[in-house]
């Protein structure tokens, strides 16, 4: 789940300003938003939202990192169900490029 953090950058390693919801060794992605590139897209974020252009997520900060142990139990259950996954039907309903 994507996720915005605060970090600062020190000695060559970003360190998180806050614990991070992550297992130890998970790869993750980061982009590099300088804090005056992420106030000014905060700002046009707005703006949108107020214009009604945009519908801005709802905040999921409340809710907990699913433990490995579920994860892999909802795997499996997922796996049971016939037919295809979702993500193939709609590469098939894009059809080719």
């Amino acid at each position: 789940m994507p996720e915005t953090i605060t970090a600062i950058y020190e000695n060559g390693v970003l360190r998180p300003l806050t614990p991070l919801p992550l297992q130890e060794h998970q790869t993750v992605q980061i982009q590099i938003l300088p804090e005056d590139s992420a106030t000014q897209l905060e700002r046009i974020s707005q703006s949108l939202a107020a214009a009604g252009l945009v519908t801005p997520p709802p905040n999921r900060s409340d809710v907990e990192p699913v433990c490995e142990a579920t994860w892999q139990e909802l795997t499996e259950k997922l796996k049971a169900i016939p037919g295809k996954p979702l993500s193939e039907i709609i590469i098939e309903d894009r059809g080719e490029w």
